[in-house]
């Protein structure tokens, strides 16, 4: 939580003053440490998805980034792979399909890793609008694992995630990484991606593995060299 008010005015290209507006009318999450505003990075992006604002590539180099060489993102796709007619009938069917899909070691708990995405989802839906979700946001999931995926699901059928614009949700990306900070690097892309037309467009169309991929690399390659 080492984030300031310049730091966030430069992640969302706003003025220091829109900030403290925001702060006060918009709800954005903060903390006083004395006599200073200090802000979580996982916890604006999971505002931001929350009330569609958009954010800039600045939120992936904030200071509070690790120095090391972060996952790329069409890497972490890759990775995590797109998965096409995933069943479900209600949210937490969905998620059990979802969690039986993803690219894990066969001696990850399954079992354990839906019910902490169950748990995530009762502290409130993770539901960002247009029929988009990603599962577990506030809380980073961290297993042992060699490296970091993003899991794109496409539903069968779309389900109600208790969304803020009440569209159902047909669309998951769950994130898996082998630390705090991978995880929020990758949400940030993510987070960064969605914001991104021609990024939205390919992944609402449902279009193939390969596309997806090559879109994300492109996101990838829009982003500064850390």
């Amino acid at each position: 939580m080492q984030l300031n008010v310049r730091d966030v005015a430069g992640i969302f290209n706003i003025s220091e003053k829109t900030v403290f507006r925001w702060i006060k009318h918009r709800n954005l999450p903060v903390y006083h440490v004395g006599e200073e505003y200090r802000f979580s990075r996982s916890e604006l992006l999971e505002w931001a998805s929350a009330t569609r604002t958009d954010v800039t590539s600045e939120i992936i180099n904030a200071r509070d980034e690790d120095p090391l060489l972060m996952p790329r993102m069409d890497e972490a796709l890759q990775a995590g792979g797109v998965n096409y007619g995933i069943r479900g009938t209600d949210k937490n069917s969905v998620l059990h399909s979802v969690v039986q899909a993803l690219h894990l070691p066969e001696e990850t708990d399954r079992s354990f890793l839906y019910q902490v995405l169950l748990t995530r989802e009762s502290l409130g839906s993770t539901g960002i609008g247009n029929g988009i979700a990603i599962p577990h946001v506030r809380n980073p999931i961290v297993l042992q694992i060699p490296s970091s995926m993003i899991s794109l699901c496409y539903l069968e059928q779309a389900v109600d995630f208790g969304a803020l614009d009440g569209q159902p949700v047909s669309i998951l990306f769950t994130l898996i990484s082998p630390t705090v900070r991978t995880h929020l690097n990758l949400l940030s892309k993510l987070s960064f991606a969605l914001s991104d037309p021609r990024f939205k467009t390919i992944i609402q169309q449902q279009s193939s593995p390969t596309e997806i991929y090559a879109e994300a690399r492109r996101i990838e390659e829009k982003l500064p060299a850390h």
